[in-house]
């Protein structure tokens, strides 16, 4: 699998990484399959959030004792079950503790603040023990994951070494007014949402899901390709956003255990030709809606 240089941290990431969003409420021994089968197929990234159920707590069950054959990513911020208050300096401190516990880690590759606004990235609190974390060698690297002027900001601060966020065929604003600003401080980029959650695959998909505001776009944005068959599609889409200059892994979730082997297949094909990415490119710049903001 393809290795990108992780912004300006001292990893080598793979282009595919495992997203722990899906596996809550599976089973161990499908957590244990689903990435055993992808570490030994050279995923290097588990990119996980203290407030994703019981998705630490399976990872680290199922992969602890293969610690050094992946980068271990995780997100924290909300209580998720402490006492205090989302985005509490002691919530912050309290949720590192318990994600270390439950990953059955001793430091944690990259810890992100999960979507904190403009207001909480001012005060300064969140930031101050994210780095204390790092003095104390239980985080090696920090970084933001968030979207639109929350993202910008946070790059702007100067203090975060890699940035989180959605790109992908039906969310390209962050192409033009983001990814340059984290390029240029040589941040590593990570992107979620990569196919879209598969949105034009789910025509009956109810008004109130996740990714309905994707199935909006993708019916604006009418992409030719969306009409071959659906692993083709899906290929295009993750490999366009692959494609994207500046992006070094693309965070896929699923907890279907042979999943994952399709998806390193259509990554292994490696980018879009040119043709091909400057048509999806060009089919947004004429048809999306300037007003479009990046989905969290």
């Amino acid at each position: 699998m393809e290795m990108r240089q992780f912004g300006k941290t001292d990893m080598k990431v793979s282009v595919l990484g495992f997203g722990g969003s899906e596996i809550r409420g599976s089973s161990l021994a499908d957590v244990e399959r689903l990435l055993g089968s992808a570490l030994d197929a050279g995923l290097n990234v588990i990119d996980t959030a203290a407030c994703y159920g019981d998705s630490e707590d399976l990872i680290g069950r199922a992969v602890a004792s293969r610690r050094s054959d992946y980068y271990l990513f995780t997100k924290c911020g909300h209580a998720a079950g402490l006492e205090t208050p989302d985005w509490d300096a002691r919530t912050i401190e309290e949720s590192i503790e318990r994600s270390l516990r439950r990953l059955r880690t001793d430091h944690i590759d990259l810890l992100q603040l999960h979507s904190c606004s403009l207001d909480i990235l001012r005060q300064g609190d969140v930031v101050h023990v994210l780095k204390k974390a790092h003095g104390a060698g239980k985080v090696r690297y920090i970084g933001y994951s968030g979207d639109n002027e929350n993202a910008r900001y946070a790059i702007r601060m100067g203090v975060f070494d890699s940035l989180q966020t959605s790109i992908n065929i039906a969310d390209q604003q962050s192409i033009d007014f983001t990814l340059p600003m984290a390029r240029e401080r040589n941040m590593g980029v990570i992107a979620k949402r990569p196919i879209a959650n598969a949105a034009w695959l789910q025509p009956n998909m109810p008004k109130n899901a996740y990714g309905y505001p994707y199935l909006e776009r993708l019916q604006t944005l009418k992409y030719d390709f969306l009409q071959q068959d659906a692993t083709t599609a899906v290929g295009t889409a993750l490999r366009f956003t692959l494609t994207v200059p500046g992006v070094d892994v693309a965070i896929v979730g699923t907890a279907n255990p042979s999943r994952w082997q399709q998806n390193a297949e259509l990554v292994n094909q490696g980018p879009l030709s040119q043709e091909q990415y400057q048509s999806i490119r060009a089919i947004w710049e004429e048809r999306a809606d300037q007003h479009w903001l990046v989905q969290g």
